[in-house]
């Protein structure tokens, strides 16, 4: 039957819809950084299998969680792509929140280099909650990084350092234990994570960088494996100059801001006999600073080291009066620009400082 032209012409026009009008958010609304990173999931792409990797197909995403590590990462993976830092230039990893923007990056990363909860406690969670089809590389497990106990006490003695505590497992780790610790938080509450101050850990973790970016791009396998080999060599001749630069100023004593140079001592022969703090993030007690400035008077240190990233204030209490002058290291290269040759100027850098200060006696 024909339709009625009119019909739709007399039809009574719709109801315009009313408006919904929401409250403007206050700060006692604001979503909890969960519910952000929540959303910035939803809006991030899926994470799946890895699809075939062929010649022209993009470098995976690979995210660095510090200056240093994303120095190695950046080197092995030259002339495929660049990897993301996670921690911005001049924060602490022993402390920091992650952003929306970082969420979306883990959710779309394929392979995630960091120390591990040790040092990047903050990440952990994110990790777990957001990673979940990312490898993720915790460079203190890995094949050949020696690692070293957490030092007790503020104040060290001499045949602590000479000797330590290191304990060498079959895997060839450090390890320490406590009666009365079990689990995993014994664990990182018992291992030292600056392990990137010594070179011969830096090649071990080249080696395991190579051998992951590998499993998630095999298609660039033959590359990473010949980056890793080319910046081993470079480490070598690095450490040879740093041996023969610190040499003059082997166990000549001095003092740290905070306890994050064991490996560099223990490779160099270098003599820190305390630190201001063992964990940044708490402020000393009065008796740990007696304690401290009375140690300095006795060995005649030469210098305590400030770090850029912390208040340098209660260093200065402590030297006052000593004689020991103040200097500055920075383990994490605060003020460099992130990229393959970060690492080597941070390890230059750092022993610019210890040998321009202690030979100065």
């Amino acid at each position: 039957m024909p339709r009625d032209p009119s019909a739709t012409e007399s039809a009574p026009p719709r109801a315009p819809r009313p408006r919904r009008v929401c409250p403007r958010r206050g700060p006692a609304t604001i979503r909890p950084l969960f519910a952000i990173l929540g959303a910035a999931l939803a809006a991030a792409p899926a994470v799946g299998p890895a699809a075939p990797t062929g010649a022209a197909e993009a470098p995976p995403a690979v995210i660095a969680s510090i200056a240093p590590i994303h120095s190695l990462v950046a080197q092995v993976m030259e002339g495929a792509g660049r990897p993301r830092l996670l921690l911005p230039r001049g924060a602490s990893p022993h402390g920091f929140a992650l952003r929306p923007s970082d969420a979306r990056a883990l959710a779309r990363a394929r392979l995630i280099v960091w120390v591990g909860p040790a040092l990047e406690g903050g990440m952990a969670r994110p990790l777990a909650a957001l990673a979940g089809g990312a490898v993720k590389l915790r460079l203190i497990d890995a094949d050949g990084v020696r690692t070293l106990p957490v030092r007790r006490g503020g104040v060290w003695e001499a045949d602590e350092h000479e000797h330590g505590h290191e304990h060498e497992t079959a895997e060839g780790h450090g390890e320490e234990h406590h009666e009365g610790e079990h689990g995993e938080a014994a664990g990182i509450a018992a291992v030292d994570p600056h392990i990137w101050l010594d070179p011969r850990n830096a090649a071990a973790m080249l080696r395991a960088i190579a051998a992951s970016l590998a499993a998630v791009d095999p298609a660039r396998a033959g590359l990473y494996r010949a980056n890793a080999e080319r910046a081993e060599a470079r480490l070598r001749a690095l450490d040879s100059a740093l041996a023969a630069r610190l040499a003059p100023v082997r166990r000549v004593p001095f003092v740290v801001f905070h306890d994050a140079y064991q490996y560099l001592e223990r490779r160099y022969g270098l003599a820190a006999i305390g630190a201001v703090t063992l964990d940044p993030g708490r402020t000393p007690g009065a008796k740990r600073l007696i304690e401290l400035k009375a140690r300095i008077r006795r060995s005649g240190a030469a210098c305590a080291f400030a770090e850029p990233q912390f208040e340098p204030g209660l260093l200065a209490t402590v030297i006052e009066g000593t004689g020991a002058r103040a200097a500055t290291l920075d383990p994490l290269g605060a003020a460099l620009e992130p990229g393959p040759g970060q690492y080597a100027t941070l390890m230059d850098n750092l022993a610019a400082a210890l040998a321009g200060c202690l030979a100065r006696r």
